[in-house]
């Protein structure tokens, strides 16, 4: 049996009645802005082939596969895709449980050599008489009366009497740094070193460079067991004026003051350390913290699916849905509206001088109905 010669299919891109193919009329009618969604669409297919398998695609992947092309099967997600986005959040610092101090080590964790020290003696009121006094040379003549008194009284041995008659030198000319210093020493004698200590910071307020305050207040602190203070006291009337009772009293206090200032140092040194690495903590904690609401918020983007649109596209499932309406390309065969809507396509403007024309203003209220129904406008004609 002779087979049937099949008459040769119509090619859409042979030459119309008026010199031109259909394919430069569809051309025509579509602008710069629209080849360009084209493109990206074109993009978006490569990117994720899959896109295809949704419905409004069906007409592209027929085409392709009328080629000999072969569209990837969509494939199945294990997580729900996000159905909305959430605004990205500040980072939330939780705040942090505050550490329990540490029990630092007290002066009594240094072992200490204190022997020849006492209990401190309890201090009176009246210890500096008339302070606001005004001196006369007869209150300074007899100041210095009862002072040589004392100091007989201090050789000897009478402690008691040497405080009374200082005691009544202070009252009469209580501006004189050295009859302080002099009693502190008395009572220093009478094993009183707390007042020993208060009579010569008096002394040091009227003459900061009296080294026997210095000398009496630093043995009265050794006698208390503040070995610090005490070899702080020694050190500065050895600076003034050094004597060799300074120098021996200093030998005496400076093993246990240099086992407190080195253990002092050593607290000072481990504090700052300790606010060094809870600062670096808590700076750690802030940038997990950013890092983790960074995350969630890329998280609470919304994924496109195999089956969604092409998202961030606005009008483009109404463009691609003109090839497949057989009305529209039916329109685009007439060279009267194709070369109408390559006249617009070049100026949306000209699309004025077209109003008139019921055939030319019947399409494009067609068209502009469908990108209105999206909310998108129709591309290139200024958002009809």
């Amino acid at each position: 049996m002779n087979e049937r010669k099949r008459k040769p299919k119509k090619d859409e891109s042979t030459i119309t009645d008026h010199g031109t193919s259909f394919i430069d009329l569809r051309m025509a009618a579509f602008g710069s802005e629209q080849l360009a969604q084209l493109k990206a669409f074109i993009e978006v297919c490569k990117a994720k082939p899959s896109i295809l398998h949704a419905d409004e695609f069906k007409f592209f992947k027929d085409y392709i596969e009328s080629l000999g092309g072969k569209i990837p099967l969509s494939s199945t997600k294990a997580d729900p895709k996000p159905t909305a986005f959430t605004p990205k959040r500040e980072a939330k610092v939780e705040p942090e449980p505050q550490p329990e101090p540490e029990a630092e080590s007290e002066e009594s964790d240094v072992e200490l050599d204190n022997e020849g020290v006492i209990e401190p003696d309890t201090l009176d009121d009246t210890a500096f008489p008339n302070a606001e006094k005004e001196v006369s040379e007869e209150d300074i003549d007899k100041s210095s009366e009862k002072a040589t008194e004392a100091v007989q009284a201090f050789q000897s041995g009478e402690f008691e009497n040497a405080i009374k008659l200082y005691s009544e030198s202070i009252s009469l000319n209580p501006g004189k740094a050295i009859l302080y210093a002099k009693r502190g020493q008395a009572y220093l004698k009478l094993q009183k070193p707390n007042a020993c200590i208060r009579d010569c910071s008096q002394a040091l307020k009227l003459n900061p460079d009296s080294a026997q305050a210095y000398k009496f207040k630093g043995r009265a602190h050794r006698l208390l067991g503040q070995w610090e203070e005490a070899a702080k006291d020694l050190r500065s009337a050895a600076k003034i004026d050094f004597d060799d009772q300074v120098d021996e009293w200093l030998r005496e206090v400076t093993p246990n003051a240099r086992k407190l200032e080195e253990h002092r140092r050593k607290q000072e040194r481990k504090k700052a350390d300790k606010e060094l690495r809870e600062r670096q903590e808590r700076a750690k904690r802030v940038r997990e913290a950013q890092e983790k609401a960074r995350q969630e918020a890329q998280q609470q983007q919304p994924v496109p699916d195999d089956d969604d649109d092409v998202g961030g596209m606005p009008g483009m499932d109404d463009f691609y849905k003109l090839f497949n309406d057989p009305e529209i390309m039916d329109a685009f065969k007439d060279p009267e509206v194709a070369a109408a809507f390559k006249d617009i396509s070049t100026n949306p403007a000209n699309m004025l001088k077209y109003q008139s024309n019921p055939k030319i203003a019947a399409i494009i209220s067609k068209l502009t109905s469908k990108y209105a129904s999206s909310g998108a406008g129709f591309p290139g004609m200024g958002g009809m």
